[in-house]
């Protein structure tokens, strides 16, 4: 009599076992700023008499707007010592450590519509903003 050996079918447990999950993009860091938003801002600079070698731009978050915070934005002739410093083609942009907590993973873009001239901040980190764009929660 011959030796009978059973085999049994199983599953196998890579079948089972969920498709491995896509790699996910890290989270953009820092403040971003477009092509088009650089252009203004070395423009309005120039205008203003602000140095792009020791001055740039300041973006900040304050308390109010119609959403709870607002954006700010404007020139400053150096940097402060606790700032975060971004360069966009000889562009200087200075953000504070607080508002850098609400401004991090932000575009700053520059739009010029027949309806709307003006910069426009692109904020992943925004959950509610009002009509105007400028106020954010």
């Amino acid at each position: 009599m011959e030796n009978m050996v059973s085999i049994e079918s199983k599953p196998s447990r890579e079948a089972s076992a969920p498709p491995p999950a896509a790699p996910q993009a890290p989270p953009v860091q820092g403040v971003h700023v477009t092509e088009r938003a650089v252009k203004r801002i070395r423009t309005a600079m120039a205008k203003e008499g602000v140095s792009a070698t020791e001055g740039g731009l300041r973006l900040g978050v304050m308390g109010g707007g119609c959403s709870g915070l607002s954006y700010s934005i404007k020139f400053d002739t150096q940097p402060r010592e606790r700032d975060r410093i971004f360069e966009f083609d000889g562009v200087r942009v200075f953000v504070d450590p607080k508002s850098f907590l609400y401004l991090n993973g932000m575009t700053l873009d520059y739009e010029e519509t027949l309806m709307r001239q003006g910069f426009n901040f692109i904020n992943p980190n925004s959950t509610h903003s009002c009509g105007c764009g400028s106020s954010f929660s």
